[in-house]
């Protein structure tokens, strides 16, 4: 079939049946696929954008930074740096190196609010390094960039220490200078007097432990909500004369800031 010509003198071709000018198809899909990517990008969940506001590296060796042979050999080599996106690039928040393995309890009896029976009050579990000059506590109380021994404590209902946490879990923290006692289980109340040394009110310096999410096999794992915490959950291999296990525990690092007002 011959084609019409739209040539001077005859008649033009109607409007609808007209030919775009070169391109305009590309540019018809490329604003289509722009419109498309602009609806998909608010469909991303508040969770999903919370995880993948954190991430996970290596943190440095171990060796590398001036621990006593007495704390070191019990730690494990490799440690996990929590990072934060910021700009475009993560700024590290602290490394948290754990423990090779905690000493077993056999528990009495299940108690309500404890996560961690089988693990026994004053129990070194790691260390902490903040390398963020924003560190606080679970109470929002400041600490200072450096390293903290970290030990298990549960901490009874109605302590003021606890605060609003449903959970007796936490975790002490204590300066790397202040507790040398690293191949010793302490008292409650020993562990409670080294950690206040990590303060400026008195107080010891927790960091609240929550129940791990099952949905986490590879691990250690960032574990964020869209609230604004961040947890960092591992698995410790746990000793006892009726054979090893592991543990899963999932500490709490970042919390949202609180109201103006709020406790």
């Amino acid at each position: 079939m011959q084609r019409e010509r739209n040539i001077a003198g005859s008649s033009p071709t109607p409007p609808s049946r007209q030919r775009p000018w070169p391109g305009a198809e590309r540019l018809k899909l490329g604003l289509r696929a722009v419109l498309l990517l602009a609806i998909s990008l608010p469909a991303l969940s508040p969770l999903a954008r919370a995880q993948a506001e954190f991430t996970l590296q290596p943190s440095p060796a171990l060796a590398s930074f001036n621990i006593a042979a007495a704390l070191s050999d019990r730690l494990q080599a490799q440690g996990s740096r929590l990072m934060r996106s910021a700009g475009g690039h993560y700024d590290p928040i602290c490394d948290v190196w754990w423990v090779k393995s905690v000493p077993a309890k056999t528990p009495a009896t299940r108690a309500s609010g404890v996560l961690h029976e089988e693990l026994q009050t004053g129990t070194l579990v790691g260390l902490l390094h903040f390398i963020s000059k924003d560190a606080e506590d679970f109470r929002d109380q400041k600490l200072k960039p450096g390293f903290y021994i970290m030990r298990y404590a549960q901490v009874p209902p109605g302590n003021e220490e606890a605060g609003s946490s449903q959970y007796q879990d936490f975790v002490l923290l204590s300066p790397i200078g202040a507790d040398s006692q690293v191949t010793e289980t302490l008292p409650f109340d020993q562990m409670v007097r080294l950690s206040a040394a990590a303060t400026s009110t008195g107080h010891p310096a927790l960091m609240s432990l929550v129940p791990a999410n099952p949905a986490y096999k590879r691990l250690p794992a960032v574990v964020a909500d869209d609230l604004g915490n961040c947890a960092l959950q591992v698995s410790l291999h746990e000793d006892s004369a009726a054979g090893a296990r592991d543990v899963e525990l999932a500490l709490l690092l970042l919390t949202p800031p609180k109201e103006e007002g709020g406790s």
